[in-house]
Order: structure tokens, then C-alpha cells, then sequence
């Protein structure tokens, strides 16, 4: 089973465990001029919010308004438990992780924030924030695929030691991957809560052109994924449509057709087969339905006669 929690990869990265052969980085010493607060801790400092800056490499876009309300309150009553983890850049600082606390103490009207101070370098920093971000599932299906594709792409990694690095399996790698091949709307789909990253993963083996309109169709939870894979089985292997009967497998009304075009010297046509259908009799001048209409009462007469002999 993949492991959920914190990776070694991560623990690592952030020097916060005491794995053999890992030295933990030296803790800063706060210079004069510093905005840095020493407190009991010897391993925590108070910052001011105003001396931090966010993350431009992170990889989350989106935070719920609502939840940062409700992490606000609890701040306000409890302040921040868990401190948040930042590197020194010049005379301020760049969070590496713990965005989410660090919004939600502005909006509880915090003036500082307890921080861990940890020097990186710049890959060091793309990376945890990558990582850090992909193990809490802080990141929608799209902002994780794409977080993994650049973890993949910029440090050389294969499926295996990305997935190694999370603490996901591989294939929970490659399935979230795969959200990337899909059609542009269908991601934006996914993008705005609409369509689930499960039903998602069914419209991959669909081709593009049609991945938007089968979509439309699993939106806001109208189908199960089960139900949503069955119709892609179906779009995918339609079942070939039962021929109706025609004309041409019944040879008495392909004769009958036949002799009435001699008789009448005229396009006779039928639709339908040998137990039910319609005969058409064209005319294309009123000498034409004279002389039809002279055909057809000579024949009632002669059968009228015959019936009465």
C-alpha cells in the first residue's frame, strides 16, 4: 500500500528528521538589522508577516476562501501550532512551506508568525515546495499533475523515484499524469470542481474530439465513475445497428415492382419488405395520371365483370 503520510524524500529535503548520514542545516543567527525575533525555541522564530514573501515556485494556484476563514478563527484563539518553514532571501523571507498558515494569519490580523529558518538552494526550494505540496494533497488533480510533470521534468526523474519522493505509488503517479493528456475544456472542467479527477481518467482512452461532449454528460456527479465507464465502452464499441428488411430481400415485390413500371410506363417504387411497406406510382405530366388512372379503372371494370360472371 502506498504510504500517505510524509516521505523520506521530504524529510529529508527539509532537514526535519534524524536519518542517518543527514546533517541538519545550521540554524540562522539573527544579524542587528534582523526582523527575526529569537524565542524559547531554539530551532523557532517569530517573524513578521511584513518580512515574508510567498513562494513564486509554488505550485498550488487556489486557496479556499472559506477554509482560510476557518483556519483565521482558529488562529485567533489558538495562534499557529505547527510553524511554517522559510528560507532567507537578502534581508527577508520566502515560505517554503505553510502558505496556507501564512495567509491565514494576515487575515486573523496576526503581526508575526512562528517559523523554522532553513537555507536552501534554489533547486532544494522547487523541489520541497513541489513535494511538500503533492504529500498534504493540497493541490487540485491539474495542479498536481503538473506539479509531478515539472518535479519529473526539471530534476531528471523517472515515474518510479518521483513516486518514491511523494510516498505514492507509481501508478497513482501515471494515473494522475494521464490528466494532462485530456482536451483543454475537459481540464478546465476539472479545473473549476467540476468533473472529478475518477471520471476524468475514464474520457483518456477517448479521442480528443469527442472527450468534451461525454463530459458534459459525468458533470456535477450526474454519472457514477462506473456508470461514465460504460459509456465510454459503449461510445467506444457501439453495438452495429440491425439492418431493416428491404425491398431487395423479398423477389416477389422486386417482380411486382418491375411488372408495374411495364404496365403503367411510369418509375413505380416501394419501401419496406415482403410483410409491410408503401408502392409509389410517380406521374410527371396529367397525361401521365390519365392515362395511370385509365389503367387502374379498365382493371376495376374487368375484375368488377369477372365477379359478376
Amino acid at each position: 500500500m502506498a504510504n500517505k503520510g510524509l516521505g523520506r524524500g521530504f524529510a529529508s529535503l527539509m532537514g526535519l528528521n534524524e536519518i542517518e548520514n543527514i546533517t541538519k542545516p545550521q540554524q540562522q543567527q539573527p544579524q542587528a538589522e534582523s526582523p527575526v525575533e529569537r524565542t524559547e525555541s531554539d530551532n523557532v522564530v517569530m517573524i513578521s508577516l511584513l518580512d515574508i514573501d510567498p513562494n513564486y515556485e509554488q505550485p498550488r494556484k487556489t486557496f479556499d476562501e472559506d477554509a482560510l476563514k476557518e483556519l483565521a478563527d482558529s488562529i485567533r484563539v489558538h495562534g499557529v501550532i505547527q510553524p511554517i518553514v522559510v528560507t532567507p532571501i537578502g534581508k527577508r523571507f520566502m515560505i517554503i512551506a505553510g502558505e496556507r498558515r501564512f495567509r491565514a494569519s494576515k487575515l486573523a490580523g496576526k503581526e508575526d508568525i512562528p517559523a523554522i529558518v532553513r537555507h536552501y538552494t534554489p533547486q532544494q526550494i522547487k523541489e520541497i515546495s513541489l513535494i511538500e505540496n503533492l504529500q498534504r494533497e493540497d493541490l487540485s488533480p491539474i495542479e498536481a499533475a503538473r506539479a509531478i510533470k515539472v518535479l519529473m521534468t526539471e530534476f531528471n526523474m523517472t515515474q518510479e523515484v518521483a513516486a518514491d519522493r511523494i510516498g505514492k505509488s507509481r501508478s497513482a503517479i501515471a494515473n494522475t499524469l494521464r490528466l494532462l493528456t485530456l482536451n483543454d475544456d475537459v481540464i478546465a472542467l476539472i479545473e473549476k470542481g467540476r468533473l472529478s479527477a475518477g471520471h476524468a481518467r475514464t474520457l483518456v482512452v477517448v479521442p480528443s474530439e469527442h472527450q468534451y461532449k461525454l463530459a458534459l454528460k459525468g458533470c456535477d456527479n450526474q454519472l457514477t465513475v462506473r456508470e461514465m465507464e460504460k459509456m465510454v465502452r459503449e461510445f467506444l464499441n457501439p453495438k452495429p445497428e440491425k439492418q431493416k428488411p428491404t425491398i431487395e430481400d423479398s423477389k416477389e415485390l422486386v417482380s411486382l415492382v418491375s411488372n408495374m413500371q411495364r404496365a403503367f410506363a411510369t418509375k413505380v417504387s416501394a419501401i419496406g419488405n415482403g410483410r409491410k411497406g408503401r408502392i409509389y406510382i410517380d406521374y410527371f405530366t396529367s397525361d401521365d395520371l390519365d392515362r395511370i388512372c385509365s389503367l387502374v379503372e379498365d382493371w376495376m371494370s374487368d375484375k368488377f365483370r369477372k365477379e359478376e360472371e
